[in-house]
């Protein structure tokens, strides 16, 4: 088997992420399996050998010769198969909650030490037009073709399919994209090129709340060219919606990458904001705000948290990697006090703002890398929520929140693959997994959620010793007692937070967490690289003084860290 080489086969299983396999046999070797991706069980494919990975041939999908027995149901939507947006939507639903349930137990299975008991996939309320939010792309459908505003061809990352029919938005968002579309078709203006970097229109970013209706409307451009966009402001606003358009922006985005983000944004029409309402609680979403984007499915998402986290009304709960803070305050009215810690700032002040028109006060949010915060924070958890991004949470993080040895730990993962590789420190640290579920939050794909209960391990018994203190044969003196356990007391854990406070109390003046840390780095004293930490500063770093050099290495000699 060789690159180049192509190959029939059926399609054995689908493995997460995407991941079909075929087994491959050829004259005189060994039968093979072939990883090829954007496949259904039981179609019958033709694939090209496109590469070797660890030595595991890979595929690409040429034609699919003869389609699956689990293939019941019509394409839904114009540009299915070349769309790789919900590649699974011709099997029925309860096919795919099937499949992933066995993704699921496969990798669980031996991640897991042990028994547990799992409580199969949730399916989403909604099926179909669950998604509030997407990001449409403006294209062509193949070189110098006229433009397309959609989704990106299955496997391509230049050729963009007009999404004018997609069903996992509401019918509102086609509507808008059409409109859009239609307006600049017709004046004939450029889309941004990503090799040559030139063109103007680069995303339409669409949000609408499921339960209010309400729609903000984000045209993404370089500013390469320039556009009165007052008509189109009009012929949006005319549209005949479900909802209704509170906000339409134009966000100027002058990056070489290719993401939606903003150099500048101009308010064209109403505001940049919108609300939406879930588990009974209000949130102010702003065009970047991370929120689940179903939000039907976040509802049985959090309840489930809700369910496993069990009787909190007196806890303090963590919810790391809290983002905009809805977990914490949907368990902060029946939890005694919820801290949130997220890296990004304009979350934790969302989420601020939104625990506040809750009407939430036990709730605390704090910006700032988990790795360094759990050092600053004086209060300790009873319980541990986990939601971390993708790639899950960075190794040298996890100890730290091990270290506190809470009863209960609720993890929650958008990617089954990193939630099996944490599991395996967090097991070695005495936790056992009590059972684990998922919520089908991405309907006609292949991603789902996945949330785990873990409970820390009780001695299975005890071994009673009576021991005799005082002088005298087979009796142990006090005062060594006491002089041994002075001699293995571990030393009192020195933060920053407490050279700070020293330093402020003996000098009077205050010194930055980077002063200390560029002292301690010229020292020679270990240091510890933050996951998360910013590659390039927009500023350049500022010096200690020699007045506040000096004052840290008092405080260092105070705390006998020197």
């Amino acid at each position: 088997m060789k690159k180049g080489q192509i190959f029939e086969g059926i399609i054995e299983r689908v493995d997460f992420p995407n991941k079909g396999l075929v087994k491959v046999e050829e004259e005189g070797k060994d039968a093979r399996y072939v990883t090829v991706k954007n496949a259904v069980p039981g179609q019958k494919v033709r694939f090209i050998i496109n590469k070797f990975k660890k030595g595991n041939a890979e595929g690409r999908l040429l034609e699919v010769l003869e389609n699956s027995s689990l293939e019941t149901r019509k394409p839904v939507c114009s540009i299915f198969p070349a769309c790789g947006g919900c590649m699974y939507q011709t099997m029925p639903y309860e096919e795919q909650m099937k499949m992933k349930e066995g993704q699921i137990r496969k990798i669980m299975d031996e991640a897991v030490d042990g028994e547990y008991l799992f409580e199969g996939v949730k399916a989403s309320p909604k099926e179909f037009a669950y998604r509030n939010k997407m990001e449409f792309s403006f294209g062509d459908e193949y070189k110098d073709g006229p433009l397309s505003l959609g989704l990106h061809k299955k496997g391509s990352t230049y050729d963009v399919l007009t999404a004018s029919d997609c069903k996992l938005v509401h019918e509102d968002m086609n509507k808008i994209l059409v409109c859009v579309l239609e307006y600049f078709k017709e004046r004939k203006v450029s889309y941004y090129k990503k090799m040559q970097h030139v063109g103007y229109l680069r995303h339409l970013l669409l949000r609408r709340g499921d339960t209010t209706g309400e729609i903000l409307v984000n045209l993404v451009t370089t500013t390469q060219e320039e556009h009165d966009l007052s008509e189109l402001t009009e012929q949006l606003l005319q549209l005949p919606l479900e909802g209704k358009i509170v906000g339409i922006l134009h966000i100027l985005n002058d990056s070489l990458s290719d993401v939606v983000k903003s150099d500048e944004t101009r308010v064209l029409y109403g505001q940049d904001f919108f609300y939406e309402k879930l588990l009974g609680l209000q949130f102010k979403i702003t065009p970047f705000s991370f929120f689940q984007p179903n939000t039907k499915g976040a509802e049985v998402l959090y309840e489930t948290v809700r369910e496993y986290i069990g009787d909190i009304h007196d806890l303090t709960v963590f919810d790391l990697f809290s983002g905009t803070g809805t977990i914490s305050q949907v368990l902060a009215p029946v939890a005694k006090k919820v801290i949130g810690v997220e890296i990004v700032e304009e979350a934790v002040e969302a989420a601020k703002e939104n625990a506040e028109r809750n009407g939430l006060s036990n709730c605390e949010f704090i910006a700032g890398d988990v790795f360094q915060v759990l050092d600053e924070i004086e209060e300790k958890p009873d319980v541990i929520i986990l939601d971390p991004p993708r790639d899950g949470i960075h190794p040298k993080a996890l100890p730290k929140i091990l270290d506190y040895g809470v009863d209960r730990i609720v993890y929650i993962s958008c990617k089954m693959t990193s939630l099996a590789r944490d599991l395996e420190m967090i097991q070695q640290r005495g936790y056992t997994v009590e059972k684990m579920t998922a919520v089908d939050q991405f309907c006609e794909t292949v991603h789902v959620e996945t949330v785990v209960l873990l409970s820390h391990k009780k001695a299975d018994s005890y071994i009673h010793i009576d021991v005799e203190f005082g002088e005298g044969e087979g009796k142990i003196p006090v005062d060594s007692i006491a002089k041994r356990a002075e001699a293995y007391k571990p030393k009192e854990k020195v933060t920053y937070k407490m050279i700070k406070e020293y330093i402020e109390a003996k000098y009077g003046f205050k010194v930055h967490t980077a002063y200390i840390a560029e002292v301690k780095r010229n020292l020679g004293l270990p240091m510890y690289d933050a996951p998360n930490a910013v590659e390039e500063l927009k500023q350049p770093r500022k010096h200690p003084t020699p007045e506040k050099v000096e004052a840290i290495k008092d405080a260092l000699r105070y705390f006998a860290v020197i």
